[in-house]
């Protein structure tokens, strides 16, 4: 249900908004060309405020988030269908500022620093990205003061910087993390998606194909390695599930117990797959990396990592760079 919705531009008059009510403040930060999965975040948003509770919806394209060779010109700004979703979704206000409003001064010459993990995958294709991103997150936190500040799982690495900083620097607010929403085939809902032509969408979907592909590995892998660690891995074993008729299966289970590691490799190799085919595709996926990594800090996994990891991709298709994730678990219950 749509709700009255109140724009603000400035930082003075968003210090005035008053508290909707006993509920919480419950903050959605965005680029702006919002779509169904900035809805999702708002509608969550909602939910958690409740009732009682406020949601701001902040527009902002950040020019520190962007190198000299990158879109900050070209990214779309659509504010008035911006607004419409905002308040189709359920938030209360929206804060766009101008450039001149969040950086008065010019370029913020004391910025935050996202140390080590933000030199890694995205940081290292894109040199102070994360430094932009975290000291614009830090001021719309300050301007905003929320109790809750929700932010998209599709952008993992994103996410883990932001809860990083929060968590070192003291900030009074409660990090959330909502699941990547996607399109019925699959492709992860993104702003860029809009540049793509027909041709360069279907060569996109590799993306996503290429990690369910790394997951469902990882689901047979680890079904495989159940069933061989549930009895000897011996001849015996192998001839008796071949007598069953899973020749296949028997291979590969004796295999997998005689090794004991090798399952992020394994699915590194079946995402991979995906990638190098889509690479001879028309147009082609140009790929940037794909990596398994330690949502903590995003250092690659080992071969006998267990526990919670992200399998990450990031490629170009035409002119239109893309990410995408899934969070994967690897243990006895994968």
């Amino acid at each position: 249900m749509s709700r009255d919705l109140l724009l603000i531009d400035t930082a003075e008059e968003l210090a005035k908004l008053p508290r909707a009510g006993s509920g919480p403040r419950a903050v959605v930060m965005t680029m702006g060309a919002l779509h169904e999965g900035h809805a999702t975040l708002v509608r969550t948003a909602r939910e958690q405020a409740g009732p009682e509770g406020q949601v701001v919806v902040t527009v902002f394209v950040n020019p520190l988030q962007f190198g000299a060779n990158e879109d900050l010109d070209r990214y779309p700004r659509t504010l008035d269908a911006d607004l419409a979703l905002a308040r189709e979704a359920g938030a209360d206000a929206v804060f766009a500022p101008a450039v001149e409003e969040v950086y008065p001064g010019g370029a913020p010459q004391v910025r935050i620093s996202s140390g080590p993990m933000g030199g890694r995958l995205e940081g290292a294709t894109r040199p102070g990205h994360f430094d932009g991103m975290l000291t614009v997150v830090a001021k719309l936190l300050h301007l905003t003061r929320p109790d809750l500040a929700l932010f998209g799982q599709k952008d993992a690495q994103q996410l883990a910087l932001i809860r990083r900083m929060a968590t070192d620097l003291n900030f009074p607010v409660e990090i959330v993390g909502v699941p990547t929403v996607r399109e019925d085939d699959g492709l992860a809902l993104s702003s860029r998606n809009r540049y793509l032509n027909t041709a360069e969408r279907r060569t996109a979907l590799a993306l996503s194909r290429a990690l369910f592909a790394g997951r469902d590995r990882l689901a047979a892998q680890a079904a495989l390695r159940a069933r061989a660690e549930a009895s000897p891995a011996s001849d015996e074993r192998a001839t008796a599930l071949a007598r069953l008729g899973e020749i296949r299966a028997s291979a590969d289970a004796h295999a997998v117990s005689a090794a004991g590691t090798g399952l992020p490799d394994a699915v590194r190799a079946a995402s991979l797959h995906v990638l190098e085919e889509a690479g001879r595709l028309d147009p082609p996926l140009v790929l940037d990396y794909l990596a398994l990594v330690d949502p903590e800090d995003f250092t690659d996994v080992g071969p006998d990592f267990t526990g919670r990891a992200v399998l990450a991709v990031a490629a170009k298709v035409g002119a239109t760079r893309l990410i995408d994730n899934i969070p994967l678990e690897f243990g006895a219950h994968s």
